[in-house]
């Protein structure tokens, strides 16, 4: 009689299982995990068939709200410990497992189906967020907002299409852990180029254009030297004659940017030894002796690889080129410049600065121009606006001078950290900065005119500098205004 008005046996764990879920606890893990499992479903549906999804969308699907979900778990079972406590008195509360009654067999498949199914979702979402962190929105939009300035110049640099994981995270899990782990540190762990297999010359034109009423363009074409490093495929010599394995060349820097260059160390294929040592050095050979020296490497001189801040000068330049300034426009060149290297406090001060700058100087200085080329003046407000903000981010007090490029020696010292004639060994050999060590001058040309025709051999300064052995172009080419 008792087995006819009781719940069956078999029925009776899950009854007590259904009672515990009932603890308010329980519940508010059930209802999250439910609203987590559609914004899963919501967030997955719409990465899948975004065009370009904001890498929040990334962040929420895959690792926010699994999050909530495994929370949601956490709190199901930390209701229902709860609840059994609260009915401690009850006895025989742990079922019975008997794969012979149909419903429990029935739940214990049911469940064992949801747990592999959830350890599939569980692992496939896992895997996507890892993907998602080594993405380059991630890294240059998402987490690392200070990263601004270093996403916007990868963007526009000639790695852009390499991801930012294939430089600053190595092979392997290892290299993995350790570069999410460092954060502050940036984990170089491969080498980009092979310098061994370099040789040869190759042909680059530079264009730059007059601060004068005509934007006058001036191009120098010249054969640079790039070399080889290694005498398996030619004499090691050119510029990556520094790179020759061979060689062995080690400097003490008396700053931490390793722009000023106090002590150079070379010892060649035969163990012959020379060093260098400026004449302005501001270190003592005692501090140099004690000093760290750093082994000679490819970016020494690419030490801007990718985020590469354009000075003003040379930006304008480009777009110049490009076409996307036009030279009609009378000392466009000299007050793009200007307006460009401003003292500005935010990017939104600098853009009104910008415009009333260049508007204000048509209007006032060629009033006929401003009415005629308002389109021309206006695309050339647009595209300043645009170097300003690839360029130049004062709320972080970051512009091209606070990451000098060594690459050349134009707008920084780069070439000139070493061979100014200002290092000399004990025996008076110095590092000389005769041009054609590292290019030929093949032509040179103002306008229409050629000046390989009208002067003698060698570059030709616009202006008259006299010996120019004695002077660097960044002592007047800074990359803003001008001298």
């Amino acid at each position: 009689m008792n087995d006819e008005k009781s719940p069956p046996q078999a029925a009776r764990p899950w009854r007590r299982l259904r009672m515990l879920l009932r603890d308010p606890i329980s519940l508010a893990g059930v209802a999250l995990g439910l609203v987590s499992l559609a914004n899963i479903f919501l967030f997955v549906l719409i990465d899948a068939i975004a065009v370009r999804p904001s890498p929040y969308i990334g962040i929420l699907a895959y690792m926010v709200s699994p999050a909530f979900l495994i929370l949601g778990i956490l709190l199901i079972f930390a209701g229902i410990i709860i609840e059994r406590r609260r009915k401690v008195a009850e006895t025989a509360f742990y079922p019975r497992i008997d794969l012979n009654d149909p419903t429990q067999r029935s739940a214990v498949i049911s469940f064992t189906t949801f747990l592999i199914v959830f350890a599939m979702v569980s692992a496939a979402g896992s895997y996507k967020a890892y993907e998602f962190t080594d993405s380059v929105q991630f890294c240059g939009q998402l987490c690392h907002t200070v990263m601004n300035p270093e996403f916007t110049a990868y963007q526009l640099s000639p790695h852009a299409r390499v991801g930012c994981v294939e430089c600053h995270v190595g092979s392997g899990a290892t290299w993995y852990v350790k570069s999410k782990l460092s954060g502050a540190r940036q984990v170089f762990a491969a080498t980009c180029h092979w310098p061994k297999k370099f040789y040869g010359g190759q042909m680059k034109v530079f264009t730059h254009y007059s601060n004068d009423e005509k934007n006058t363009i001036r191009q120098i074409r010249l054969l640079i030297k790039t070399g080889g490093g290694d005498p398996a495929t030619g004499a090691p010599e050119g510029i990556h004659w520094h790179m020759n394995i061979s060689n062995k060349i080690d400097y003490v820097a008396a700053d931490e940017k390793r722009q000023t260059i106090s002590y150079i160390r070379v010892e060649d294929a035969q163990g012959r030894v020379t060093e260098y040592y400026a004449k302005d050095s501001t270190l003592s050979k005692d501090q140099i002796a004690k000093a760290s020296r750093h082994r000679m490497d490819c970016v020494d001189c690419h030490n801007r690889p990718t985020h590469i801040y354009v000075p003003p000068d040379q930006a304008v330049d480009q777009s110049f080129v490009a076409h996307r300034l036009d030279t009609s426009l009378p000392f466009l060149k000299q007050q793009a410049v200007t307006v460009l290297t401003g003292a500005y406090t935010t990017t939104d001060a600098a853009m009104q600065a910008i415009a009333s700058g260049l508007h204000g100087f048509y209007e006032s200085k060629y009033p006929e121009v401003a009415k005629t080329k308002q389109l021309e003046i206006r695309n050339a407000v647009d595209e300043v606006q645009q170097i300003f903000r690839r360029t130049t981010f004062p709320e972080m007090k970051l512009n091209w001078q606070t990451h000098p490029n060594n690459l050349g020696h134009y707008y920084y010292n780069g070439c000139f950290r070493c061979h100014d004639g200002q290092h000399v060994s004990a025996d008076g050999k110095v590092i000389g900065k005769d041009c054609d060590q590292c290019h030929s001058l093949m032509s040179e040309t103002e306008g229409t005119t050629s000046l390989a025709a009208t002067a003698a051999p060698g570059f030709q300064h616009p202006v008259d500098l006299g010996d120019m052995t004695q002077v660097n172009c960044s002592d007047c080419h800074t990359g803003g205004v001008g001298p």
